[in-house]
């Protein structure tokens, strides 16, 4: 079967603290992140432009949401081209360096990061 688009539709990042949580990611990655009520559940909502490259999520609190280092794996892509700036910017934000920079070969470089909530975050840019 031949795709008509990239797999991930969005993703959803569980969190405990919504305004930690959203003040840690707007820090580090400088997104404005719009909380808004669905119900039971708090979603933080990343930007998103229609028509464009990825897929966009959200920071959600709610029941059956956990932070864990044994979720999913999410990539960011470094909003600056390269992730060594934003990764200076996670333990002021509150969370932590898993692991720094480190080169994936020809597919770029990875940093490994722990959230405020407890959630293991990659960021990936090619320099």
């Amino acid at each position: 079967m031949e795709i008509q688009r990239n797999p991930i539709g969005w993703f959803e990042i569980p969190v405990e603290d919504m305004d930690r949580a959203k003040k840690f990611y707007q820090d580090v990655l400088e997104y404005q992140i719009e909380v808004h009520e669905m119900g039971k559940i708090l979603m933080g909502w990343f930007p998103m432009k229609s028509g464009a490259e990825g897929a966009t999520g959200s920071l959600v609190k709610g029941e059956g949401y956990k932070p864990s280092h044994h979720g999913c794996k999410i990539y960011f892509t470094s909003p600056s081209g390269d992730l060594k700036n934003e990764l200076q910017k996670v333990e002021s934000a509150g969370g932590k360096i898993i692991a720094p920079k480190f080169s994936i070969g020809e597919h770029g470089n990875v940093g490994v990061i722990e959230d405020t909530e407890g959630n293991l975050i990659y960021l990936h840019s090619m320099n």
